[in-house]
């Protein structure tokens, strides 16, 4: 009959309404579970606010034009605790404080911590202060400083220096213009010259002083 027909129809349609919808349920949950999603990343670079390297100058600098000797772009701290070091030594040392020796490392260890401290992202500024080579020899000077150091503290050298204080001579006015070449115009010789004439009227004042006395 025409009800019975259309009954099976509808039950027909039900079932592929069902099967679809079972189907597209059935492949988005393999699409979650089984294909992971892929996601794009875009990486972005971003630049510091730092000025850009100079070559030759600071962080540039990539040869300090010795061989064996690298660049050392931590040579300012490096100058600070190596001449502290020394400092350190002499300190703890039984080397009298008013050894020549001494006071003379002394001045130059603090000179140059002082100049490293005042510029530490200044190499060339510490290099014209110190004015004895590139922070990476003032590095090593370091270093040697310190095995020569202890060498004068193993043998005691401050015992055997000659400290004899310098005595003094009149000079001889006879004989203190031997020696001098009156013919010529260097500046040795003009030195010479002026000393001698300048000793000779400061003699002849004394002389004719002395005869006013009389």
């Amino acid at each position: 009959s025409e009800h019975s027909r259309q009954h099976k129809q509808t039950t027909m349609f039900s079932r592929v309404v069902a099967a679809t919808t079972m189907r597209r349920a059935l492949v988005s949950t393999c699409r979650r579970v089984i294909i992971p999603t892929t996601t794009t990343t875009t990486s972005v670079r971003t630049f510091s606010a730092e000025p850009s390297l100079i070559p030759g100058v600071g962080k540039g600098k990539t040869s300090t034009g010795l061989v064996g000797l690298p660049v050392d772009h931590d040579a300012i701290p490096k100058i600070i605790s190596k001449y502290q070091a020394l400092l350190d030594r002499m300190a703890e040392s039984d080397m009298p404080e008013d050894a020549h020796y001494r006071t003379i490392v002394e001045k130059v260890c603090r000179y140059r911590i002082q100049a490293a401290r005042d510029h530490p992202d200044d190499p060339e500024k510490v290099e014209e202060l110190c004015n004895c080579g590139q922070v990476e020899e003032l590095v090593e000077q370091a270093e040697h400083e310190m095995i020569v150091l202890d060498m004068y503290l193993r043998e005691r050298w401050w015992e055997k220096i000659n400290l004899n204080p310098i005595t003094e001579t009149e000079p001889d006015m006879e004989n203190e213009s031997e020696g001098v070449d009156w013919t010529a115009n260097d500046e040795k010789n003009a030195y010479f010259k002026q000393k001698y004439y300048d000793m000779k009227k400061a003699k002849e004042e004394a002389e004719a002083g002395a005869s006013k006395e009389e």
